[in-house]
């Protein structure tokens, strides 16, 4: 069995997103999140190790930005990826945001 990669607890979401790589600029769907990286739903093309920037639409008001690698590639389905950079902020908001958001999945749970 494979070993699990992922070092943070992730939580299934929907957010809308941007995102832009060495060839393509494109809209998403972030469909997994975590405080070290996300899934992307998307089409457009990237390859793996590719750096991409990442804006994630955490509500009506709030974005937070991230820069990240690429880490593995569904092609026409979408990508996974590992932060690597973002500023205290949008990482403290991010934190914050997928608090609220096992604390939801939690209290549905109980």
């Amino acid at each position: 069995m494979e070993k699990e990669r992922r070092s943070a607890p992730r939580a299934r979401v929907n957010l809308t997103a941007r995102w832009e790589g060495v060839v393509s600029r494109e809209n998403a769907t972030v469909t997994d999140l975590s405080r070290n990286g996300c899934f992307v739903l998307s089409g457009g093309k990237v390859e793996v190790k590719e750096l991409v920037w990442l804006e994630i639409q955490l509500s009506n008001l709030q974005t937070v930005n991230f820069w990240g690698e690429v880490v593995n590639e569904a092609t026409e389905i979408g990508f996974a990826v590992r932060f690597n950079s973002s500023s205290p902020e949008d990482e403290a908001s991010l934190a914050k945001y997928l608090e609220s958001v096992f604390q939801s999945q939690a209290s549905k749970k109980a």
